[in-house]
């Protein structure tokens, strides 16, 4: 898989919300360091002057409405000025919004994926980009997930089972399973004083 440049890509922030906290599945989470590598790759993007676009997820499941009080984001982001925030209602983050058209827009041809859910919006949004055309950066350590029951047998299916269950699929087909600590060494080559 040939690797775009770094300072062609976005940084896509999907679905963390407090929605997921409204729910008791945020008891049982996987990903103890999910927020601070998340703020780690926000605060990495920021300072190579690189896009950031946030995207939040509404459907009628509680706490996901636009009207509830948990339809924001996670109170360790704070969006700034000029940093996107994208509603959809579909589980990748293209079908439902212009996100395509706004990295067309700022020539982006990389995309960095983190967010919640790790086997659902994430993994979906990253399946979508690549068959856009975009280059993918998969962050399994800032993404977040929860342990899926099935309905029909009962089994259960923990947090770090998914993460490698993912990974194991997207590999190499969809996507490059990205470290914060390789991203982040990544940009301070690329980024100079004249662009900080």
């Amino acid at each position: 898989m040939q690797k775009q440049s770094i300072d062609r890509s976005a940084l896509l922030v999907i679905d963390v919300q407090d929605s997921f906290k409204a729910t008791s599945r945020w008891e049982r989470r996987g990903n103890p360091d999910f927020e601070r590598n998340v703020a780690a790759l926000v605060d990495a993007w920021r300072e190579a002057s690189l896009p950031v676009i946030f995207v939040l997820h509404t459907d009628d499941d509680p706490g996901f409405e636009t009207t509830s009080p948990h339809f924001r984001l996670m109170d360790f982001l704070t969006r700034r000025d000029g940093e996107p925030l994208l509603i959809k209602n579909t589980r990748n983050a293209f079908t439902s919004t212009d996100l395509q058209q706004r990295l067309e827009a700022l020539g982006v041809t990389r995309v960095v994926i983190t967010g919640i859910q790790t086997e659902q919006c994430c993994e979906t949004t990253t399946r979508v980009a690549a068959d856009l055309g975009y280059d993918a950066d998969f962050v399994t350590e800032a993404t977040q997930s929860f342990p899926i029951v099935n309905a029909e047998t009962g089994e259960e299916l923990l947090p770090d089972e998914i993460f490698h269950r993912t990974e194991f699929v997207l590999r190499k087909r969809f996507a490059r399973i990205a470290k914060v600590s390789d991203l982040v060494a990544e940009l301070s080559e690329v980024t100079t004083p004249s662009n900080r």
